[in-house]
């Protein structure tokens, strides 16, 4: 069956990007996407913009700010889609739809955000929309972090302490990301520093520290996706070979959450879909809004059996010279989590690996890569498993 195939891509940098507007980064990433891809913005038939919002940003109604890309994007169809911190990935899949469908040849996807401008206490509050808001109350200080903090101590209380191993994990991708220019810290924290609570690591809300908390960052990412007849006759091209998006009840009360069953279930429909398994993956981008959402991703993925998930970092299996790394890009947790972009930043990155135009992130003999993109508290996930076409 033909897929669509991701064939060009656009990536500011994360991170405080002060003076530079949510309009500023979408025309930006979107001229470099079409650029890159060799495609007119004359070809594109259709446009889809993921931005979270919920007040980040004044201009609630974006969608039209990509037009301002080029003058020929004028009167093509452009809708904004959202789906909390997956609403990158959501946009991708709108895009993906509309060519499966027949509908279009070329869409152009671009996810954004803007967050730094606001105080600290105001961004958790608006994010915290991406909670289940008539049974489910979170403090300013704490936000969505006490959300997760409540996940890891059940966890915790079923199969022991995992200190070390969410130590381990931020270590690892603060490292990672000292080999990304994109990334909004590169910084090797170290697993000691990750490890103990200090006055530049303080608690944040129950067992979570800083160093476990993703980052609050502006930025964006765009890619062009192709159906794949016209992806054959492009310089590069990468297809999707398999895509999963699973979506569970909002309330937290309604789920087992250390079980990740949402995020279990899409990694278990992707695998069959693409006719493969954990094994087969070279790499994966996966959703580490704190350090605990990647250690259950390591179970949800089948990397490692329930309760276990410890033994992927512990074993070195997901580091950046692991027999499955996992993160190269530094992750949310330190190549930084502007909401919309994030989902969009993922795919770019994995096409980044398997066309072997990833610079000092590129890791060797890469053929097949995953992503896995989270929404709320993990109640809708994506999935994609991707591989090289031209």
């Amino acid at each position: 069956m033909s897929e669509p195939c991701i064939i060009g891509w656009g990536h500011t940098a994360f991170g405080k990007l002060a003076g530079t507007s949510l309009e500023d980064m979408i025309v930006e990433v979107a001229q470099e996407a079409l650029e890159d891809a060799g495609v007119a913005p004359l070809e594109v038939d259709e446009i889809v913009l993921g931005t979270f919002n919920a007040g980040l940003d004044a201009q609630d109604f974006p969608s039209s700010l990509v037009l301002q890309a080029h003058p020929d994007l004028r009167f093509k169809p452009a809708t904004r889609v959202e789906n909390a911190c997956a609403t990158g990935s959501a946009a991708v899949y709108q895009g993906l739809k509309t060519i499966r469908a027949g509908e279009a040849r070329i869409v152009l996807v671009v996810g954004a955000e803007k967050m730094t401008h606001l105080p600290g206490a105001a961004v958790r509050d608006i994010l915290t929309r991406a909670s289940y808001r008539k049974g489910e109350y979170f403090s300013d200080a704490g936000g969505f972090a006490e959300a997760w903090a409540d996940i890891q101590d059940e966890y915790v209380r079923r199969y022991g302490p995992q200190d070390d191993a969410l130590a381990r994990i931020s270590a690892k991708n603060h490292y990672n990301a000292t080999f990304n220019p994109l990334a909004h810290m590169r910084k090797d924290l170290g697993f000691e520093f990750c490890r103990q609570i200090s006055e530049r690591n303080p608690i944040v809300v129950g067992p979570i520290k800083r160093s476990d908390c993703s980052l609050v960052s502006d930025g964006a990412a765009a890619i062009v996706l192709a159906r794949e007849d016209v992806a054959r006759t492009k310089a590069k091209a990468v297809r999707f070979r398999a895509t999963a998006h699973v979506s569970d009840f909002l309330p937290m009360a309604r789920r087992d959450m250390p079980a990740f069953e949402c995020t279990a279930t899409a990694w278990s429909r992707a695998y069959d879909k693409a006719g493969v398994s954990v094994s087969d993956l070279d790499f994966a981008e996966v959703h580490d809004c704190f350090t605990i959402a990647e250690l259950l991703q390591y179970e949800a993925m089948q990397l490692a059996p329930k309760g276990r998930g410890a033994i992927a970092i512990d074993e070195g299996w997901v580091l950046r010279d692991g027999k499955l790394p996992i993160n190269v890009s530094g992750g949310l947790k330190a190549k930084g989590h502007p909401i919309g972009a994030t989902g969009v930043s993922m795919h770019a990155l994995a096409a980044m690996q398997l066309t072997g135009t990833a610079g000092d992130l590129q890791r060797p003999n890469v053929e097949l890569g995953a992503i896995s993109n989270l929404g709320g508290s993990a109640c809708v996930t994506y999935v994609s498993i991707l591989e090289r076409l031209v």
